[in-house]
């Protein structure tokens, strides 16, 4: 299939279309530069975002599987530009498939309370992909490269991929969840410099900020000290919880650290449309709480 050609059933989830609106609209932007379609589930549900399953594992089966049966009746992979989407929403599809062979009784329960609220039943008959994945393994990096019009030279990016998109599935097709090159290959076919640093496959701790801040604050700090020591102009995530953790708590992060941080965090859409053209005033720059200036001004802009 050609890149002009890709479609799939669009998941926004949650964040992007609330806190996070400006990773909503930098994913519109970003498909349509590039000739995507995404067809965008309206009637889809908040996967859970791991908390279903502490009351029930049926229930968060229950409720991805409808979200994974509205990819199935378009005959389209369905698309989540959140890493813990992905890990959910990922995880579901793929003990379910299993259980097609394992455990009929149990899928048979699921489509069950499906068909009772009048959806579609599960199939098992198509993926569930971050927009990480279908940039890597759909569109391809040589074609995106293609596409570059502002290469992102002397940017130095340190990516975050944070925990579900790594290791919540155990076919992981498109990376290595121990030494993960994803994003560092996206910053390189953009022209930006990847950092290496500890925490880039670590939690956020996002997780636990309801609860016990001071160590969810900690977490974020010790991931943002070694990435501006570790010389990063910027983090990039593909998570808009992970992003929320690190820029819009960094100030209270900072606080608890008793120092200065302000070190901006992007999302991964909003990174490759730069490269590609697109006017930072598009991307919703405007909404981060660390301000973004000083990536701008380094790239020109």
């Amino acid at each position: 299939m050609s890149a002009q050609t890709l479609q799939y059933a669009y998941f926004p989830g949650c964040v992007a279309q609330g806190a996070c609106r400006e990773l909503y609209d930098s994913t519109a932007i970003l498909a349509q530069t590039l000739g995507i379609e995404l067809i965008e589930l309206k009637k889809s549900a908040c996967c859970g975002s791991g908390t279903y399953k502490e009351d029930s594992q049926l229930l968060e089966d229950t409720v991805n599987a409808r979200n994974i049966a509205l990819a199935e009746s378009l005959n389209l992979p369905l698309l989540t530009h959140c890493s813990t989407c992905q890990g959910v929403i990922g995880h579901v599809d793929e003990r379910l498939k299993g259980f097609q062979t394992d455990n009929p009784a149990y899928l048979e329960q699921v489509n069950g309370f499906l068909k009772q609220e009048g959806c579609s039943p599960y199939r098992g008959t198509t993926e569930v992909k971050h927009l990480l994945w279908a940039l890597v393994g759909d569109y391809g990096l040589d074609q995106l490269a293609e596409k570059i019009t502002r290469r992102l030279e002397g940017l130095n990016c340190a990516a975050f991929y944070g925990c579900y998109l790594l290791r919540t599935q155990d076919n992981l097709p498109y990376d290595d969840p121990v030494n993960p090159q994803s994003l560092e290959n996206v910053f390189r076919t953009v022209g930006a410099t990847p950092i290496y640093y500890r925490g880039r496959t670590q939690c956020c701790g996002w997780p636990i900020s309801s609860y016990d801040p001071d160590s969810s604050f900690k977490m974020a700090g010790q991931h943002i000290e070694e990435a501006i020591s570790s010389g990063a102009d910027c983090l990039v995530t593909p998570c808009p919880l992970c992003h929320m953790n690190l820029d819009s708590r960094q100030p209270e992060v900072a606080k608890l650290l008793g120092k200065e941080l302000g070190l901006p965090v992007l999302h991964l859409p909003q990174l490759v449309a730069l490269a590609l053209g697109v006017p930072p005033k598009q991307l919703g720059f405007d909404r981060h709480l660390v301000s973004p200036r000083p990536v701008l001004e380094k790239l020109g802009f």
